[in-house]
């Protein structure tokens, strides 16, 4: 029996604008495709950055075909300062005369005097007196040189394959690590980008000390990936870790480039645990690592001696009884060396805390049913804290600040949408870009004490000329009442007396958010192009995805892909509901986890939609990998029952609809062979599928590339949805 369901159409009157007239016209494959990457993209403020220490800002203009550095300095009343540090013309003169730079390379500041920018592996840096920069080469590195990292003392640290080096202030390049075996990996991302780690290199606040981590991986299973693009193939075997198998071994290491001596911390416990949230002690003396166990049910924050790598001390657990996900370092407040901002979700929501380094909780930051996004920095003047989140609804997210003696937030920003900022050092300017429905993109410099304001840019609309859709903001109810935000996205010229085919766009996993109020309204030019075309379209953020707390995401604890499954069978039945939708020619489509999606549904609930594309889905969970997979499943010995429902391998016999599984020969996320695997389930039990190979990695498809990609997908829709 269907169960009710709530529809808010929220939006209709405003969204109703969108219908065409006889001027606009209709996206090409190529527009649709790359437009919001070229030449449909706003404008929007380009290489924003306050310099370190003032009251100022750089951005780079592009003009008449010149490019220019520029310094703004807010004033009073409204009034500001503009000053030119550097042009096309001067950086030639200075460096490039024989081969002249047709723009700016990215600039960046070191200090309110120092900057700098490389070209490849070579580094340049330069020196701004009377707002004037005048740049010189500064160091060549080797041609192989990855992870440049540069600390605002002037040193440099960078790999080579799999060691470190650092380049130190006097020109001298050292070598950290010397390890021989291309499985030990130094310097690097380590466990497989979870955890919010996003670099392997951690200078120390003063520059002189560099920590990193090391990751040996010669107990992990070899898995070969083939370049097919020369002949004959070569195949080069990556370390991949599948759930449930043998994991990688991390340690950190800290370096003093004054002696040339490494001390490994000594993190003591299961060589396969994880090291997260990486942060130095403002007085460099110590280093905190977050201790996650591998069941990543329990943390312990460390404390470690920098100098001797011994444990100091354990400021505080934390456990779960499902799973914990910690992605942020340590904040201190400045000029407080012992007290930190530790994000936690202990209240159902990702939130801040306030500790002191003895490991006491002193109060927590914020409160309520939302979930914190950044830290965007402080004003110590005041005791401030300035972050972003979805407080005002998970759709947006907004600017706040709040007192670290008296915790009171309050909201910066007075428009609705999606919010960025970038705060000043000494908290008082903020720069915030954001977009909406209405709005393609906005730039404002804001006072934070709320008095005054100044809009940089506010792009025209790229889309004008175009034939729009329109769009109904949809909000369901899963089964246990939790609410569900969705699109609707219609044709322009739509007739409610008519029947239309729909696609259903769905990814529904962790740490990603379909649904937000931003600019294109629909969060996709391809789905414009779909309506353009006669499709319905429609996109719903069910549990297990992000920003809607704790209690939402777990919901799909060890049984991934039903839980999810059962929310977007709610936006089914509510399009069946609707009666100008086709129930006969319903399609799907999701990549990776929206892959997976997209596959099961076809297997666990046939006969739904005649038609469905998965771009690189996972197939069977225990072929995926260990830190993502098992947060989620735990392993394939202690969840057998949930690996078993959600492998698709077992299901192909169910299979009734018309399915296209696109992967890439080269994917080193989703590995081919869950594909692969998939097909000879289907010739085993006499199902059909199609199949589409991109010769490459699918994440890096670009240009026309993408356009025939795409062009794929729509032409297998049409094929059999109209």
């Amino acid at each position: 029996m269907k169960k009710a369901f709530l529809v808010l159409l929220t939006g209709w009157m405003l969204s109703s604008a969108h219908f065409a007239n006889a001027q606009q016209r209709q996206f090409t494959m190529a527009e649709a495709t790359n437009g919001l990457r070229a030449q449909l993209a706003p404008d929007r403020i380009k290489q924003f950055e306050w310099i370190p220490g003032e009251n100022a800002y750089t951005v780079l203009s592009t003009a008449n075909g010149t490019t220019t550095w520029l310094k703004y300095t807010p004033g009073k009343n409204g009034q500001k300062t503009t000053d030119t540090l550097l042009t096309t013309t001067s950086i030639n003169q200075q460096l490039f005369a024989n081969k002249p730079l047709k723009g700016l390379p990215p600039v960046k500041w070191l200090s309110n005097n120092q900057v700098w920018f490389a070209l490849g592996n070579q580094l340049y840096k330069g020196e701004v007196k009377n707002n004037q920069a005048q740049f010189s080469s500064w160091c060549e590195l080797p041609k192989e040189a990855e992870n440049i990292t540069v600390n605002k003392s002037g040193q440099i640290a960078f790999t080579v394959k799999n060691n470190l080096f650092v380049r130190t202030t006097t020109g001298q390049i050292q070598p950290v690590t010397n390890d021989a075996d291309e499985n030990i990996v130094n310097g690097k991302t380590v466990h497989r980008e979870e955890f919010g780690i996003d670099k392997g290199i951690f200078f120390s606040p003063k520059g002189d000390l560099v920590a990193f981590y090391r990751m040996d991986q010669r107990m992990v299973n070899d898995y070969p990936i083939i370049d097919w693009s020369v002949t004959p193939a070569v195949n080069k075997n990556i370390k991949y870790p599948m759930a449930g198998g043998t994991s990688h071994q991390v340690t950190l290491g800290v370096y003093q480039p004054a002696t040339r001596q490494t001390v490994f911390l000594k993190t003591e416990g299961p060589k396969d645990q994880y090291l997260t949230c990486v942060t130095w002690a403002p007085d460099q003396q110590s280093v905190y690592v977050a201790i996650l166990n591998r069941d990543q049910n329990h943390l312990s924050l460390n404390q470690y001696n920098a100098s001797t790598g011994e444990l100091i001390k354990t400021l505080f657990e934390e456990q779960d009884t499902k799973y914990l996900h910690p992605t942020h370092p340590l904040t201190f407040v400045p000029g407080k060396d012992d007290q930190f901002i530790w994000w936690s979700d202990r209240s159902g929501y990702d939130q801040l805390y306030l500790y002191n380094t003895k490991g006491q909780l002193l109060k927590a930051i914020n409160d309520g049913p939302y979930v914190v996004n950044e830290i965007l920095g402080f004003n110590t003047q005041k005791n401030e804290i300035f972050f972003t989140s979805a407080k005002d609804g998970a759709m947006e997210k907004h600017l706040y600040k709040s007192n670290l003696q008296r915790p009171a937030v309050k909201r910066l920003d007075a428009e609705a949408g999606w919010h960025d900022a970038q705060l000043n050092s000494e908290g008082t300017y903020v720069m915030d870009a954001f977009s909406s429905e209405k709005v393609p993109y906005t730039a404002k410099i804001l006072s934070t004490a709320g008095n005054w304001e100044e809009t940089l840019l506010t792009s025209a609309d790229p889309l004008k000329d175009f034939q729009r859709p329109i769009i109904r903001p949809v909000t369901l109810k899963a089964d246990d009442g939790t609410p569900l935000y969705g699109k609707l996205m219609l044709p322009a010229n739509f007739d409610s007396t008519k029947k239309y085919p729909v696609v259903v766009y769905l990814y529904n996993g962790p740490n990603v958010q379909l649904v937000k109020n931003t600019f294109p309204f629909s969060g996709n030019l391809w789905f414009e192009y779909m309506t353009q075309h006669g499709y319905i379209m429609f996109v719903m953020d069910g549990r297990g995805s992000f920003n809607r707390g704790k209690a939402f995401e777990q919901a799909t604890f060890r049984q991934l892909g039903t839980v999810e499954m059962d929310d977007q069978l709610k936006g089914v039945a509510y399009l069946q509901s609707l009666p100008y939708v086709n129930k006969d020619k319903m399609g799907v489509h999701g990549w990776s986890f929206g892959g997976f999606m997209t596959t099961s549904l076809m297997l666990r609930h046939p006969g739904v939609f005649k038609a469905a594309v998965a771009g690189g889905p996972v197939i069977d969970w225990s072929m995926y990998e260990i830190m993502y997979t098992e947060r989620y499943m735990d392993t394939p010995a202690t969840n057998p029952e949930g690996y078993a429902n959600s492998n698709l391998l077992t299901k192909t016999k169910n299979l009734d609809g018309n399915l296209l599984l696109i992967h890439g020969t080269n994917d080193d996320v989703v590995v081919w062979q869950h594909s692969i695997n998939f097909i000879r389930a289907c010739v085993d039990n006499e199902k059909q599928v199609d199949y589409f190979v991109y010769p490459g990695h699918l994440h890096n498809v670009l240009g026309k590339d993408r356009v025939h990609l795409m062009q794929k997908i729509t032409d297998y829709f049409d094929q059999h949805l109209k």
